[in-house]
């Protein structure tokens, strides 16, 4: 059991994509209690709960978002302020007071630059009103400590390792092509023993899986490209234009529907190695199986000669007696060639090699020893 937990532990302290999240939290945590103790302490405003407020709006993903939504949470501030100033000092603190107010700040929402803060500049608007809305200073205070927030969120955004999302995307996508390698021996496997229609069904759902998975990835590529915008850090410049990232994906996505349309055809087929003939199902399953294997291994040149040996059994079987099974051949062939030629640009490229953090976690068991060796013995070992 606790090999088990060792293990799943340090698959996820070794994983950067959950380092990321993790320092995402610790600086949304650090410039909310920093932006606190600067307006409660340093500047010992009366009610600063406004700045590590706005300091968490403000921390997001990437620099980029930060300043723009940094704008935006002072302009929704400013116009929450303004608007329960004037609502106040009209109507009074009052039902349909408070209701006007709610009303009028969710219709700004419906101006684009501020569609995103319409729920804040209502609560924003509605603490100014029922806090107070008559003394100047504290209007102004609570701008004050709106400003607070927004400029701490962004230092620490900038200055506390400016988050470059690059390792993320690749790791997402060094997934995939893992999942689409074991997908593939899977089926050979399977068609080797002798698959069953809920296999096929199966194996077509997996594809679905990294259709969701590729579109996980893209948000992510696109993710990391915004967050080399304003970004400081000198590996930023190649992400502002990921053209290698978007090719990779693009072939990841042809070798899925590939490999959706191989599963559809072998779906078609009741009896699988027993219909095609040892002369094509035996090479055939070799060369499907190698090719997850280097898919997954991030093998090209296993690649290459899946596709030499594809071109090479397609000529064999040209050369023999035609057979009814020939469309389903040349669909076969020409679905696993297309995988290969599709991944082999990702192998060249395996962006993170299959590198993790070298993150160990102590064992608490010793390993076992070979059974009756001396009680000694195992004491030293």
């Amino acid at each position: 059991m606790w090999e088990q937990v060792r293990s799943r532990a340090e698959d996820r302290l070794g994983d950067p994509i959950w380092w990321n999240d993790v320092l995402q939290l610790t600086k949304t945590v650090l410039a909310a209690v920093v932006a606190w103790v600067v307006a409660a302490s340093v500047l010992d405003l009366s009610q600063p709960f406004l700045a590590p407020w706005s300091a968490l709006l403000v921390v997001h993903a990437t620099v980029y978002r930060t300043f723009a939504k940094g704008a935006q949470q002072v302009a929704a501030t400013v116009v929450a302020v303004l608007l329960a100033t004037a609502v106040g000092e009209t109507l009074g603190l009052t039902t349909p007071s408070i209701a006007i107010l709610l009303v009028v700040a969710l219709v700004l929402g419906a101006v684009p630059w501020l569609g995103a803060e319409a729920t804040a500049i209502a609560t924003t608007g509605l603490v100014v009103l029922t806090t107070g809305f008559e003394d100047d200073v504290l209007l102004v205070a609570r701008l004050l400590d709106t400003a607070i927030g927004v400029v701490v969120g962004l230092g620490v955004n900038l200055l506390v390792w400016p988050p470059l999302r690059r390792r993320t995307a690749v790791e997402a996508m060094d997934r995939i092509d893992d999942r689409i390698g074991e997908l593939l021996t899977d089926m050979a496997g399977g068609l080797g023993d002798g698959c069953q229609d809920e296999d096929v069904a199966g194996w077509i759902d997996r594809t679905r899986d990294l259709d969701g998975d590729l579109d996980r990835a893209w948000g992510m590529v696109r993710q990391a490209q915004e967050s080399a915008r304003m970004n400081p850090r000198r590996q930023a410049r190649a992400m502002r234009d990921p053209r290698d990232l978007h090719e990779l994906l693009r072939r990841m996505e042809q070798a899925v529907a590939e490999t959706r349309s191989l599963a559809r055809t072998l779906g078609g087929q009741s009896a699988h190695r027993e219909t095609w003939g040892e002369d094509f199902a035996t090479p055939w399953l070799a060369m499907l199986d190698d090719a997850g294997r280097a898919a997954r291994e991030a093998d090209p040149e296993l690649l290459r000669d899946v596709r030499r040996r594809l071109s090479g059994l397609s000529e064999d079987m040209r050369a023999t007696e035609r057979s009814a099974e020939w469309p389903v051949y040349g669909a076969l062939i020409i679905n696993l060639r297309n995988i290969v030629d599709a991944m082999d640009r990702v192998a060249e490229a395996n962006p993170l090699g299959g590198q993790r953090l070298p993150v160990r976690l102590p064992t608490l068991l010793p390993t076992r020893l070979p059974v009756g060796l001396p009680r000694r013995t195992r004491a030293r070992g």
